[in-house]
């Protein structure tokens, strides 16, 4: 099993992942299924290893050998229902389409919009069990999870807020309940919750739970808390960089439809200055005959 080539991404595939986008957006408001399309993107990127440059966003979660994980239980389903949308869009990778189906959950549940980039290769090689956080572990492992991918303790807190979407189930997890109160908003309602304590009925992991115990988790739980625009922003930075482990956008792919504007408006610029100066020859010139 192997690594397939990189897509191409040419004008034609920029269209088809704005096709895709509007897909998805139409799959999510029918199935309400916006939490579970979060948590695929997640799970086939954070089993990135920085020093082997092994696992990512690269659509591996797609096999048996990866989605039979026990940290991936109940993921098929969401593998499931883009399935369509990918045998729609053939020209997509899979690890495209995942990343992208994470960024557009978050933006039509009211989170920010995250800068999506596309280009990533499908991979065919999955990797061991046990590189996604365990949710009964505290602050250290956290850190080991994280930093093995090479994210920091502001993007562990700030990902962490993605609990505001969804719902633990005990067939999946082995808990049950949901982090807020409104399950399908993205907000910021997670570290409201998280400052409270204890909620009736409101479920808080081992994992929340360190991010408070923690002084430098807890200083950004306050921030996010009293801040959601901080929030939005932080999150939206981090969710891209966990979307992107591995993946290196090709700069000039993106530049060329973005460089058109620019094109036209400096080719009416140059016709501006061309009339200005012939308009002013034609002044000069009449001077000259009426004197």
């Amino acid at each position: 099993m192997s690594s397939a080539g990189a897509p191409v991404v040419d004008a034609e595939y920029m269209a088809e992942i704005e096709r895709a986008r509007r897909d998805v957006r139409a799959l999510i408001s029918s199935k309400n299924c916006a939490p579970i399309m979060l948590r695929l993107a997640w799970h086939d990127a954070g089993t990135y290893d920085k020093k082997t440059k092994t696992g990512g966003p690269n659509g591996s979660i797609r096999f048996p050998e990866e989605y039979s994980h026990d940290s991936n239980k109940g993921i098929k389903i969401a593998i499931d229902l883009l399935e369509p949308i990918k045998q729609k869009r053939p020209k997509i990778t899979y690890a495209d389409l995942y990343q992208l189906a994470g960024v557009v959950a978050v933006e039509v549940t009211g989170g920010p919009t995250i800068d999506f980039v596309p280009g990533r290769r499908d991979s065919s090689v999955c990797p061991e069990a046990g590189r996604l956080p365990d949710a009964k572990q505290g602050a250290s492992h956290l850190r080991d999870v994280f930093y093995r991918m090479g994210l920091s303790d502001k993007d562990i807190v700030a990902l962490s807020g993605g609990h505001t979407l969804g719902r633990a189930r005990p067939e999946r997890s082995g808990f049950d309940g949901a982090w807020t109160k409104d399950p399908l908003k993205f907000d910021n309602s997670y570290f409201l919750e998280l400052l409270k304590g204890d909620s009736e009925g409101l479920l808080k992991l081992p994992t929340d739970k360190a991010l408070m115990e923690d002084p430098s988790f807890s200083h950004y739980v306050e921030l996010y808390a009293n801040d959601e625009e901080a929030f939005f922003r932080d999150y939206a930075e981090s969710h891209k960089k966990l979307s992107e482990l591995g993946f290196t956008p090709a700069r000039s792919t993106s530049c060329k439809s973005c460089d058109k504007p620019k094109m036209l408006m400096q080719a009416a610029a140059g016709v501006a200055v061309a009339a200005a100066v012939a308009a002013w020859a034609y002044l000069c010139e009449s001077k000259k005959m009426m004197g």
